[in-house]
């Protein structure tokens, strides 16, 4: 008997981080996102006039998302401020921020906040990059309080260079959240299995740089390896 699936698509942020790459990838990255329709493509800072250009006007289906403080937050305030406006005026529709995890560590809460804070301000939705894997529980409440207190849309799982994201992770981020925030999974989401089991455990947002095989075997019914390379999609 045929399963019944969901379609993946409008949760899926299309993601390209590799620092090595350049702007044919990331168009490519934009052509994929369009083809098969997905929520987002998150990329660096640096491509993301780029990938706007490629996406085409703010407010299009697929949303442009930009990575801030990326990918450990070890920066001052006023620099991942500055990193979040710039993104904004290239024409980010997202934020996806990693906070503060020094202040975490020494249990500021308030300094923790205040990273966080003028980056809402800005406008657009914030999703708060939290290393679920590597936080201790008080860490995690702590964090994810602080989080919703300053207005972050979603919380996220993990960079990607962390521990690959968990049904677990998702299922302790949704019940600290309570409904006042999304939870995005990301990191790691190697196969259909897995993407479905997170969405299954509470995501509404799945990060990953395997949107496109994700979908080839949703399509299929079936749940092959997602790290296989694709077909190109048609051209824009």
């Amino acid at each position: 008997m045929a399963r019944d699936l969901p379609d993946l698509a409008p949760l899926i942020d299309h993601a390209l981080l590799d620092p090595h790459v350049g702007s044919e990838a990331i168009q490519r990255c934009c052509d994929e996102a369009r083809h098969f329709g997905f929520a987002g493509v998150c990329v660096a800072s640096r491509w993301l006039p780029v990938a706007r250009e490629r996406l085409g006007s703010s407010g299009s289906r697929t949303r442009l998302v930009g990575v801030v403080g990326f990918p450990f937050g070890a920066i001052p305030a006023a620099i991942k401020w500055a990193e979040a406006e710039w993104a904004a005026a290239a024409g980010a529709d997202e934020l996806d921020v990693v906070p503060d995890f020094g202040a975490l560590a020494d249990g500021d809460s308030g300094a923790f906040c205040q990273d966080l804070a003028p980056i809402v301000e800005l406008g657009l939705p914030v999703k708060v990059i939290l290393e679920v894997g590597r936080l201790a529980p008080e860490a995690l409440e702590l964090a994810v309080a602080a989080a919703i207190d300053v207005g972050a849309s979603f919380l996220k799982t993990g960079s990607g260079f962390g521990p690959a994201a968990s049904v677990e992770q998702v299922r302790r981020l949704r019940e600290l959240a309570r409904g006042r925030a999304g939870i995005k999974a990301s990191g790691g989401i190697a196969d259909l299995e897995q993407a479905l089991a997170l969405v299954e455990a509470g995501a509404s947002r799945l990060g990953t740089s395997r949107g496109v095989a994700l979908m080839q075997a949703l399509r299929q019914g079936g749940s092959r390896t997602a790290g296989a390379e694709s077909a190109e999609p048609p051209a824009p």
